[in-house]
């Protein structure tokens, strides 16, 4: 068995004396394991570290085998760790990818997505709004997308308010009624509406997290979302309090 693509890098780890386990976020293979031989070196390091981009070629003798990786680089993102914000958002992103999606399973839509949302950190200003909106293209993929076209009671396409917690679905301030303090804001920003305003952003965050932990609850894996979300979170308040 053997394949070649592109991916990303999302872990390693060693693994017995010299090589170590490279998780890869690919193109046409999703989210995939494989041990790459000398990994552990120092020749090897600044390749493998997470958020880099490679060529890999992966063979295995059987299909459902861990399997071993040869690997060439494409793009080295060591910049990204030169401030602590784009290094939180790095993280953020490839721990989100390495909880959310299956093992295995090609994710092109998202794979695309992220390889923009990455470039995007390297010299887009405003990557953090971006980050937000492709947390919520991860939910579309994962299949639990939310709907903000329309208000789910009147069918009214604008002024929409809300998000209802249950169904994910956009609230007017006419539809929610009595109901009203048990919905989600909904920020501009979600709806893709003009510049974000942090405090919008930060409001943002909370209702893409709060549907991410539901369904990865709904799979009874984990409750909580990774930390190195919460420090990007965390790191986006402080500046918000600094401004």
């Amino acid at each position: 068995m053997d394949w070649q693509d592109e991916g990303t890098i999302l872990s390693c780890r060693p693994h017995g004396e010299s090589a170590a386990i490279l998780e890869v976020f690919c193109k046409t293979h999703g989210r995939h394991f494989g041990v790459v031989r000398g990994g552990a070196s120092r020749k090897m390091a600044a390749s493998l570290q997470i958020g880099n981009q490679l060529y890999v070629v992966w063979r295995a003798r059987l299909e459902d085998h861990l399997g071993s990786f040869t690997v060439e680089s494409l793009e080295n993102r060591a910049l990204l760790m030169g401030q602590a914000l784009t290094l939180a958002g790095l993280n953020a992103i490839c721990a989100m990818v390495r909880l959310c999606l299956a093992e295995r399973q090609a994710q092109p839509n998202l794979w695309q997505a992220t390889m923009i949302l990455l470039k995007m950190l390297e010299n887009a200003p405003d990557w953090p709004v971006k980050y937000l909106r492709w947390e919520a293209n991860l939910l579309e993929e994962i299949g639990f997308g939310l709907d903000l076209t329309r208000c789910v009671v009147t069918g009214s396409r604008e002024n929409l308010r809300f998000i209802s917690p249950k169904t994910g679905r956009a609230v007017s301030p006419e539809g929610a009624g009595a109901w009203v303090d048990r919905l989600l804001p909904l920020p501009n920003c979600l709806l893709g509406q003009g510049p974000a305003m942090a405090d919008e952003l930060l409001q943002g965050l909370q209702v893409t997290g709060f549907f991410l932990e539901k369904a990865i609850q709904s799979h009874g894996t984990l409750t909580t979302l990774p930390e190195a979300r919460n420090r990007l979170i965390a790191l986006l308040s402080r500046r918000e309090e600094d401004a």
